[in-house]
């Protein structure tokens, strides 16, 4: 079977490291098309460099890498550099890039290349806020149709959220965005923090991932060691998610992931709860279900693939 075709929206962020990493090194079955970057844990021009840098520690140098929207549709921007450090991906310290950054502005082509494309044959996963591709939407709705999938990691529910009481960073930084993905019909899978605390790195599965010994394994350490200094005030261990990563894992093994089909949409009008996923779990309100949800992962094997597809980068 062909490799599943596959955008990776990002806006880097160590989490987002592990997500692209993870998919580089299964190339037998995930064919990363494009890496387009947004604003999000830290401003585009950062992003935008640290994708450059994660592909060509991947040694793909191939990938294209394209700069989108520094800013929400409606919102001003806000950051994290209090989870991710200055630079989005403290712990790793490479020397500037080599890789290009595309002239074509990201959100152009997403329009071109889903456009261009079969349909049904790409799939876009995006790992920060919405914005690129709800921009996209927006500028050429034919798209729509054309997607086989978005995956997500974004939104919360059982969990609350992470960025305010209610909404999880990604959704809340642009919620406008998420509620256009969400109510345009497309195939949405979503990778929440209901499920991704439910796989929590520990310091013994970095070792083995630093036991590896290649340069991306080590610096995939480093940066790890760097993550888990957040969220001291929220685990009772030194174990702590590695959100995006999820995104994935469910492309390679969805079958490690508790699914269930909901409606959920996406607050928009309160201060206190903007950005709220809100997610129909018991199916009350009658309305279509448009997206998977992800509630738990076998942790375990979960880990065992990240660590066996980090064993094929240089």
């Amino acid at each position: 079977m062909a490799p599943r075709k596959i955008i990776i929206d990002t806006d880097p962020g160590q989490d987002d490291a592990f997500a692209i990493l993870f998919a580089l090194g299964s190339p037998q079955e995930l064919d990363v098309v494009a890496i387009t970057a947004v604003g999000g844990n830290v401003p585009l021009e950062l992003t935008a460099r640290n994708a450059q840098q994660i592909v060509e520690l991947a040694g793909r140098n191939d990938i294209p890498v394209y700069a989108g929207c520094p800013r929400p549709m409606v919102k001003a921007l806000k950051t994290a550099e209090y989870v991710h450090g200055p630079t989005g991906i403290d712990g790793f310290s490479p020397p500037p890039p080599t890789v290009p950054l595309q002239a074509q502005h990201a959100v152009n082509f997403l329009v071109e290349k889903i456009m261009g494309s079969p349909e049904g044959e790409l799939t876009v996963c995006t790992l920060g806020p919405m914005t690129n591709l709800g921009m996209a939407m927006v500028m050429e709705p034919r798209i729509i149709p054309r997607i086989r999938e978005v995956v997500l990691m974004g939104g919360g529910f059982f969990e609350g959220g992470n960025a305010t009481p209610a909404a999880e960073f990604n959704i809340w930084v642009d919620p406008h965005a998420a509620a256009v993905v969400f109510d345009s019909g497309v195939p949405v899978t979503m990778a929440s923090i209901d499920c991704t605390y439910t796989a929590l790195m520990t310091p013994e599965w970095i070792g083995k991932l630093r036991a590896l010994g290649s340069r991306s394994a080590v610096e995939a350490a480093n940066m790890a060691d760097f993550f888990r200094i957040y969220g001291s005030h929220k685990f009772a261990t030194e174990a702590r998610p590695i959100h995006d990563a999820c995104v994935t894992g469910y492309l390679l093994a969805p079958h490690l992931y508790e699914q269930r089909q909901c409606n959920v949409t996406i607050e928009l009008m309160s201060p206190e709860t903007i950005g709220m996923t809100i997610v129909d779990w018991w199916h009350v309100t009658g309305r279509r279900r448009n997206c998977n949800v992800l509630r738990r992962i076998d942790a375990d094997g979960f880990f065992a693939l990240m660590l066996d597809r980090f064993g094929n980068l240089p």
